[in-house]
């Protein structure tokens, strides 16, 4: 087995735009096209154009589908409509995460799970294996898509002048069988940058043509090719975890600040239960450390792993951080203990190589789109 890293259908395609490749959980992914900055504010105030096609597909299909996924996963899959999706989290018996995902029902029995590219093995395994005994089949169908996404402001009008679907009517976390540009498509209203937008599922065969398509179509309107660079900034801003960053085996939903998702009123035991009841009521009494958002008074870049200090103790972990081109100064997320976590707390810092620089505490996300 050769480890070369895998290529999306639009390879040859981001090769020819002069993007900077690089390999991101096995498959060669754009990082950037240009300026990662200017690439981001495109997002912010007009749209960009990205590729997705590392992330992994899996279908969950047959009478038990459903019952599989509440038993596998911690969200009610039970109350998804059809044509609707929904944030949830595979866990662990121990009710570390696994992994985040996105469940798109398309069909009365069939489902369609979006698991992150690092991970999408694990969900598979877990999925397959956790299936024994239900009447359903899981498919793991991540070569029978490519993944396009147009976010941004601009995105829903240049959207619109591609296909006769109803976007107008396409609720946020919904999704529904279209033709763009002459293509079929699933047409889902899905991001991960904080701003509208749509994500394209289509067969690898017809990436290049849609990709050209929604390029011409969004000429006028600004839209330009964006990369996983500034996928990373936008996502920051707008507070959403990373796995392997915010969320990962040794953190539970709870931990995370994402007790939401875990649906424990829904009928049947699923994997996790009991571990995540724990979690439940320990962050309710006792939460061992909090996710906050972190906004630089100085220049300096924090990054995953730097120690957050107050006093002269260590009070947490950085996870995730950059510099921010919507605040225009460095930005991180931490896990603070509790102590240290109120929006406006003061004195706290982030050790960047020995010197402690100083940092506020606030709320999450940095930035919410107005609607």
């Amino acid at each position: 087995m050769s480890n070369a890293p895998r290529l999306t259908a639009l390879d040859a395609l981001h090769r020819s735009l002069g993007a900077t490749m690089t390999d991101f959980a096995g498959w060669d992914m754009p990082l950037r096209y240009g300026s990662e900055r200017d690439e981001h504010n495109a997002v912010r105030t007009k749209a960009g154009l990205f590729d997705l096609s590392h992330m992994g597909e899996i279908t969950v299909t047959g009478p038990e589908a459903v019952k599989l996924l509440d038993y596998a996963l911690v969200g009610n899959i039970s109350t998804v409509g059809v044509g609707r999706a929904r944030y949830t989290h595979i866990c662990r018996e121990d009710g570390g995460i696994l992994d985040d995902l996105i469940v798109y029902r398309l069909a009365e029995t069939e489902y369609m799970v979006v698991a992150n590219a690092s991970n999408a093995q694990v969900v598979l395994d877990a999925l397959t294996e956790r299936a024994a005994g239900f009447d359903t089949e899981v498919r793991d169908d991540r070569d029978a898509y490519a993944l396009i996404a147009v976010q941004g402001p601009e995105s829903p009008g240049i959207l619109a002048s591609l296909t006769d679907a109803d976007l107008d009517n396409l609720k946020y976390y919904a999704g529904l069988p279209g033709t763009v540009a002459g293509v079929p498509a699933l047409i889902a209203r899905t991001g991960y940058t904080g701003e509208d937008g749509f994500e394209l599922f289509v067969s690898p065969e017809h990436a290049v043509e849609l990709w050209q398509a929604l390029t011409k179509a969004g000429e006028g309107a600004g839209l330009v090719p964006c990369g996983l660079s500034c996928r990373d900034t936008l996502r920051l801003e707008a507070g959403m975890p990373l796995y392997g960053h915010e969320l990962t085996t040794s953190l539970t939903p709870f931990d995370a600040g994402l007790g939401r998702v875990v649906k424990f009123e829904k009928e049947g035991d699923f994997v996790g239960r009991a571990a995540l009841e724990a979690a439940a009521e320990r962050a309710a009494t006792n939460p061992p450390r909090k996710l906050v958002g972190l906004v630089a008074e100085g220049r300096r870049v924090p990054r995953a792993g730097f120690q957050v200090v107050a006093g002269g103790e260590v009070i947490g972990e950085v996870t995730s951080g950059a510099p921010s081109p919507t605040l225009g100064k460095p930005i991180a997320m931490a896990y603070v203990d509790a102590a240290h976590a109120a929006p406006g707390t003061s004195g706290v810092g982030v050790d960047i190589r020995g010197t402690h620089e100083p940092y506020e505490v606030v709320a999450l996300p940095f930035y919410k789109r107005q609607k």
